[in-house]
């Protein structure tokens, strides 16, 4: 994970979120693809997270190429991630460019990751909750990770809320390996 400024910017990242839902219910659930990339990313760099009661959530600190990055594992549920966030970007001035949002993506077919820049929401109560929190912005990263897309439109949520396979938690976590 060298390589930290993004392309066109000379800023680094400041801040890795991974967000999904708390507690042993949804642990394995597939809301918590981004929870699992920033848990792995602390655990590479043998850094704990801490729960940090003013952020509502877990954090940690790791360096990168000589830059101090803050991990953030929000307590609150997906739709409500924007809390934690701001939170925390606005204690450490943090400007949403130098912000990376890990999260499911139904969209793409589990196992399948892309880093974007930028854009729009795509729906994603988090994601929207988080840019509410930010004043609006829309131009932090984000890290989408494919968790495959339900049979029907009315099965989303029983979707990403459900458990993942085994088959597609191993084409998950070897994603989440490369994207490290």
């Amino acid at each position: 994970m060298s390589g930290l400024t993004q392309a066109g910017s000379p800023r680094p990242l400041k801040l890795i979120v991974g967000i999904g839902n708390p507690g042993e219910e949804y642990a394995n659930t597939r809301h918590n693809a981004g929870v699992w990339f920033v848990e792995r990313l602390a655990e590479k760099f043998g850094t704990p997270f801490k729960p940090e009661k003013k952020f509502f959530g877990r954090t940690s600190l790791i360096k990168i190429d000589g830059v101090v990055v803050r991990l953030l594992v929000p307590d609150t549920y997906m739709n409500e991630s924007g809390k934690s966030v701001g939170a925390l970007a606005n204690f450490f001035k943090i400007e949403p460019p130098g912000i990376l949002v890990a999260h499911d993506e139904i969209d793409f077919p589990s196992g399948r990751i892309r880093f974007k820049q930028e854009g729009g929401l795509a729906g994603h109560n988090g994601l929207r909750d988080i840019s509410s929190c930010l004043a609006g912005a829309i131009d932090f990263n984000r890290l989408r990770i494919g968790v495959g897309h339900p049979r029907g439109k009315g099965a989303v949520t029983s979707h990403v809320l459900g458990k993942v396979s085994r088959a597609d938690r191993e084409l998950i976590d070897n994603c989440i390996k490369d994207a490290i």
